[in-house]
């Protein structure tokens, strides 16, 4: 697929290199969590992506997509003679994501290496601008949420998923899961980002002049067995480097903590819930 509004984007990062404040890092055990997030986290995307009634021959695109993001649900919508657009600041995501299209035979469809915050795409040239999992890890959340608004053509749909990690259950409690959650939020917001972000979303969006605002809140709460389950465990693995360079904890503590409430979340007998999902939708005003 070509078109000036797709070929802006390559060279617009302005100098910020936005996989610098990405707090889970980069590294293949994040990559492949991110493949398996895709998946797990699809039944409650087309939740949302019913909610805007995308319709055959529109346009979109993910932003943030990661190795794989929603790109093949978004495919199957507008196909036929859609266009969909899949833009990632890691330019190792991107170059997996592209695989996935190809792999996948996906119509209709490119990949872009860009910042969220400044894609370079032109203004008012899409009909859905989708994100999932993104204003979470950024520190200026309104400024990539500006410019989703720039993005959507009058009337065209904004619409996220974002989580909201305060609230977590664990029962019966544990005190290696209870110190994990406790270095979780410091480690995680320690360049801005807001980990409590989904309750925000919505104000977000009024504030940037969206309208017809919609909220829904989902618990994720998993079987043994699903990896969504030891989700708070695996983000802290991944940002493993960040944790030991801050000093919250040492590579044995951490050894620890994981094996003993790995062990624990395991027990089919535990209920865990790791928190809340928030999905938002809103259009751009006429």
């Amino acid at each position: 697929m070509t078109g000036s509004c797709w070929q802006a984007a390559a060279d617009s990062s302005g100098g910020h290199d936005a996989r610098a404040v990405y707090p889970l890092g980069s590294s293949p055990g994040e990559s492949a969590r991110l493949r398996r997030q895709a998946a797990e986290l699809a039944p409650a995307s087309e939740a949302l992506l019913d909610r805007v009634g995308l319709r055959p021959g529109q346009s979109a695109i993910d932003l943030g997509c990661g190795p794989r993001g929603v790109l093949d649900l978004l495919a199957d919508r507008v196909s036929p003679g859609g266009r969909v657009v899949g833009l990632d600041a890691d330019p190792a995501h991107t170059a997996m994501a592209a695989g996935f299209v190809s792999d996948h035979g996906l119509s209709g469809v490119q990949i872009v290496t860009a910042d969220a915050s400044r894609t370079g795409l032109r203004s008012g040239s899409l009909d859905l601008i989708h994100a999932r999992t993104l204003l979470v890890n950024v520190p200026e959340p309104a400024i990539v949420v500006a410019e989703r608004g720039r993005l959507a053509k009058p009337g065209g749909w904004v619409a996220v998923m974002e989580p909201d990690t305060e609230h977590v259950l664990c029962y019966p409690p544990h005190p290696a899961y209870d110190r994990i959650c406790e270095i979780f939020p410091v480690a995680f917001s320690r360049n801005g980002a807001d980990p409590t972000i989904g309750r925000r979303v919505s104000e977000l969006f009024r504030q940037a002049g969206l309208a017809d605002v919609g909220v829904e809140s989902r618990t994720q709460m998993y079987p043994p067995g699903n990896s969504r389950r030891t989700i708070r465990l695996d983000l802290v693995r991944s940002m493993r480097p960040q944790i030991v360079q801050l000093g919250l904890a040492d590579e044995k503590e951490l050894d620890e903590l994981d094996a003993a409430a790995r062990a624990h979340i395991e027990d089919p007998r535990t209920v865990v819930m790791s928190g809340l999902l928030f999905l938002v939708w809103s259009r751009k005003p006429t």
